[in-house]
């Protein structure tokens, strides 16, 4: 048992180790830019440190795999062998990992972001890539590696030599038990049990953007990055020559891009407080008013005669991480990947909040789950949001569900707000959750749980319920005259199921709502086909904001027959208009549904638009 525990132990350590020696990297980085934590109360320091222990753990964890296997075969495997062995890989690592160190230290006072995969687009051209740093950094920081990378191999090799000296052959029955280690290895990886692995948006603590990138890990964020890029920085949706797809793509905007509007006025003030609820997963297809089933969506079937109704919005893509991105950036979501989890790349995204900041609102998101789901506290932070509240602001009493609080207690939260003198002009985002799967709630299933469906059908109509709560308490609010409120989902949804095209239209069909006092009239419906895309551009259009960033953006009160929608699912697209749709496959390169007179052309426009707009993803 002696040479189990101490097998046992060693692994133990060599994890501690690197742990260690990731916190001496932070307090290199912290001296390094020692004047950047001016603003940075000294308690947030030592949250750097606590913070980035997560990701920390988890690189220490996958860096000690190879080791841990090593010790798991010195079962049959003589000490020195296994001191040699381990020596080989470490020492290696060690000096590569603390090279890494040195160019985040060199490329973070100009890039502005901890090391990513970016500087791989510039290793080609060291020369150009260093152009902007002093002969005298660049000494300094190469001293520290030096130094660092001596001080630390000697801490290692006098580890492994104490550890393992007096290592001895163990017995067959010790490997068993030692491979049942590998199960709290990789929860360590994946940062612990939680439904979402660890990303960046854990190290995330404080409203200084400094402080959290401080607190990331610069070697799980270039792993993390270069594993989202695959290394390929070329366009896999080219189809068309450039100069054609971006004059197609002009072309087609260009009548939906003025300022004129309806034949109706929309808003009768000019600046209203503005309430967006995006109704987790919420689809067309369980809409009565839309088409859908009946009786699943009463409040806002109601509600609907009471305000605006969008009969043809869609979602531009099918996961909250795409639909995030399309609501607040105006931004087209990539079919292969997710432009949230690349904060290099979010950074300068154009964002809805910040304009509305502009416009003198002041901004907050409600969200009963965990903000670190799909990076999006990665994401949202720095953008003109002055107060998030998630499922930690809540008693965790309330946590009865797996994915954070219930939405009629994330609704009462957002009423027991307004009750303290909120600032005006607000903007105010609720994101619900109820209706994710496994679709908990604490009310009656009105379609049972016999079957996922029925779970979903039943999720959607307790959803339905709080929300017609909040808007009937809001009604009576000193602030309802003037307030929009307007209901849309982050995306659609495969359920109920309609055809045997599981990218049809209709999955991404989803209904948007706008309500409230500051309506200019009601039981109104807009026909014109849109998407999420189109709604920053077009609410800032109506408050006379900039929406000049949102270049994917429509104008979605033009009358116009021209009016189009988009929208991208893996490795494929699909685009709608007035006369049809066209879904379109990029592996088999071909249409697999279409419908009208006209779909030649519109498959030229939707390869004109994930085409022009990936490369504005890669590009960035």
């Amino acid at each position: 048992m002696t040479a189990f525990r101490n097998r046992l132990i060693f692994i133990l350590s060599y994890i501690c180790i690197w742990v260690g020696y990731f916190v001496l990297t932070r307090i290199i980085f912290l001296a390094y830019y020692h004047n950047k934590l001016s603003d940075v109360e000294y308690f947030s320091i030592i949250q750097i440190f606590i913070h980035g222990l997560k990701l920390d753990f988890s690189l220490s964890a996958y860096l000690s795999i190879i080791p841990f296997l090593i010790i798991v075969s010195s079962v049959w495997i003589s000490n020195k062998s296994i001191l040699f062995v381990i020596k080989v890989y470490t020492l290696p690592v060690l000096f590569f990992v603390n090279f890494l160190m040195i160019v985040d230290l060199l490329l973070y006072e100009h890039w502005g972001i901890r090391l990513d995969s970016t500087f791989l687009n510039y290793i080609d051209s060291p020369k150009e890539m260093i152009a902007s740093i002093s002969y005298a950094n660049l000494f300094f920081v190469i001293t520290i590696w030096f130094v660092s990378s001596i001080l630390y191999s000697k801490i290692f090799y006098s580890f492994f030599y104490l550890s393992l000296s007096n290592l001895r052959k163990g017995k067959v029955w010790e490997m068993p038990l030692l491979l049942l280690v590998t199960v709290p290895l990789v929860i360590m990886m994946r940062g612990g049990l939680q439904t979402i692995p660890i990303n960046q948006s854990d190290v995330y603590f404080s409203d200084k953007i400094f402080a959290n990138h401080a607190a990331v890990n610069f070697v799980w964020n270039l792993g993390h990055s270069i594993n989202q890029n695959s290394f390929d920085t070329r366009n896999p949706f080219v189809e068309l020559d450039m100069n054609r797809a971006s004059n197609i793509f002009e072309d087609a905007m260009e009548p939906l891009i003025k300022k004129d509007t309806t034949d109706f006025q929309i808003l009768k003030t000019s600046k209203p407080n503005v309430i967006l609820i995006v109704w987790e997963s919420f689809t067309a297809k369980a809409v009565e008013v839309l088409g859908g089933e009946p009786k699943i969506t009463e409040n806002f079937n109601r509600l609907s005669k009471e305000g605006l109704l969008f009969t043809n919005f869609y979602a531009n893509g099918d996961r909250t991480d795409k639909g995030l991105v399309s609501i607040f950036s105006g931004y087209y979501p990539q079919p292969n990947t997710s432009i949230i989890n690349i904060p290099s790349k979010t950074r300068n995204l154009p964002m809805l909040t910040e304009e509305m900041s502009e416009l003198g609102y002041i901004n907050s998101f409600y969200y009963g789950g965990d903000l670190n789901f799909g990076n999006m506290k990665t994401y949202l932070f720095n953008k003109g949001i002055e107060h998030f509240i998630d499922k930690n602001e809540f008693d965790s009493d309330y946590w009865n569900s797996k994915w954070g609080v219930h939405d009629h207690i994330l609704f009462n939260r957002v009423l027991s707000d307004f009750s303290k003198n909120q600032p005006l002009p607000f903007f105010k985002i609720i994101f619900t959750l109820s209706s994710h799967e496994p679709f908990e709630f604490p009310d009656a299933y009105k379609f049972g749980k016999d079957t996922e469906e029925n779970k979903f059908r039943s999720s959607l109509a307790y959803t339905d319920k709080a929300i017609g709560l909040f808007i009937e308490n809001a009604k009576s609010e000193p602030w309802w005259d003037n307030t929009l409120i307007v209901i849309m989902a982050d995306h659609g949804h495969r359920s109920p199921k309609r055809n045997g095209i599981l990218n049809a239209p209709s999955k991404f069909h989803i209904p948007m709502l706008w309500l409230g006092g500051a309506l200019a009239q009601t039981n109104k419906i807009n026909e014109n086909i849109c998407a999420q895309t189109d709604f920053a551009y077009s609410l800032l259009t109506l408050l006379d904001g900039d929406n000049e960033k949102f270049k994917y953006g429509k104008n979605i009160f033009k009358k116009s027959t021209n009016h189009f929608a988009h929208y991208i699912f893996h490795n494929g697209f699909g685009i709608i208009n007035n006369e049809g749709f066209v879904v379109y496959d990029y592996i088999g390169n071909k249409s697999i549904l279409q419908k009208g007179n006209s779909t030649q052309i519109m498959k030229e426009l939707g390869l004109a638009i994930t085409q022009i707009s990936y490369q504005n993803f890669i590009e960035r």
